[in-house]
């Protein structure tokens, strides 16, 4: 795409020299503007024997499936990788330091996942944390409280770090946070107003269609003369877990701290499609409502084809729809999505 589009491509590191100039490959290339998307690196924790696991990087490079895997960490990653182990038959266990996955998300959600991901089979422990690794037959894990676990892989998705080392944005004058995110401003302009950065590199909301939109505010910035600011409200993400998860708008804690009063409208059941078989896993649904304007603020679904559904009701919720319009909407039925347009008892 960017060769189609005339983009003339330097296969070299590159190096920030001053607010117009970047040195690539032993050559300086300058331009009126500097962006920098260089997006985010997993980070290990500094434990003895780390260089034994591995992180989301080298996942996909595996030669053969191991038997067993350990999976350290409770967000997006870390979800979505223990379920693609598990998945794939391997003996998974997931461990996190804290006491509900997906931290940031509608705290429901957390619980509810893990209770979904445990009724599979997939081993989940809270309240772990690795503390060292030793190689032996396999990896031996030993956690903070002293207790030892053996498996033959280990992934640590314990968080990425914006990847700015050593590309010489200080030098260039940018003022970096104390994570190495560059600072930028509602335009994506950092400290140097010929610099600019988008996507991870930044640590807003990491998502990639987060960082394309934000690219394309920019462009039209700085290329059409049309001032565009970013828009992080109401984004919708998923999560690929099994069962699948996703969620647009505020969580259920969120709103009552930015709006006070709200109104909670809940569902949990079993797929239709699931009723003729043994199959026990449940769908979720969620809604949180603005109580004084009665608009619907957040949505949050678990279970099969969750990021379709929510992709739909993310534009009602960007249109700041109400409670009133989503009843009024028609359901499609037999589906699980027509549960959002059906929901009429308050649970809180």
């Amino acid at each position: 795409m960017l060769v189609n589009a005339g983009v003339e491509i330097h296969r070299a590191r590159a190096e920030v020299l001053d607010p117009h100039s970047v040195r690539v490959g032993g050559r300086t290339v300058t331009a009126k503007h500097i962006l920098v998307a260089t997006g985010s690196w997993p980070v290990v924790p500094q434990i003895p024997g780390r260089e034994h696991a591995i992180t989301s990087n080298e996942a996909f490079h595996l030669e053969r499936l191991p038997r067993r895997a350990l999976v350290v960490g409770g967000g997006y990653i870390a979800v979505e990788f223990a379920s693609i182990f598990h998945g794939l038959g391997v003996q998974t266990t997931l461990t996190y330091r804290g006491k509900r996955l997906l931290r940031g998300f509608d705290a429901e959600l957390g619980t509810r996942i893990a209770e979904e991901m445990s009724a599979k089979g997939l081993q989940i422990c809270f309240g772990c944390e690795p503390a060292a690794l030793r190689r032996k037959q396999g990896i031996e894990i030993e956690f903070t409280d002293g207790s030892l676990r053996e498996t033959d892989l280990v992934m640590f998705a314990t968080g990425r770090r914006p990847n700015t080392a050593r590309l010489g944005l200080e030098s260039a004058g940018v003022k970096l946070a104390a994570d190495g995110a560059v600072i930028v401003d509602r335009y994506s302009t950092s400290s140097v107003p010929s610099i600019h950065a988008v996507g991870d590199v930044t640590n807003r909301i990491n998502l990639t269609p987060v960082a394309t939109a934000e690219a394309l505010w920019l462009a039209r910035t700085l290329f059409r003369n049309e001032p565009t600011p970013i828009d992080h409200e109401q984004v919708a993400t998923a999560v690929f877990a099994n069962p699948n998860l996703a969620t647009v708008g505020l969580s259920e804690e969120k709103a009552r701290e930015r709006y006070g009063a709200v109104d909670i409208y809940k569902a949990s059941f079993r797929g239709l499609k699931l009723t003729m078989t043994e199959k026990t896993e449940r769908t979720f649904m969620k809604l949180v409502v603005e109580r004084a304007s009665q608009r619907v603020v957040g949505a949050h679904m678990i279970g099969p084809d969750a990021g379709e559904v929510i992709q739909g009701i993310a534009i009602a919720v960007k249109l700041g729809a109400t409670k009133a319009q989503f009843d009024q909407t028609i359901g499609i039925h037999p589906t699980a999505a027509e549960e959002f347009v059906t929901l009429r008892e308050k649970t809180a």
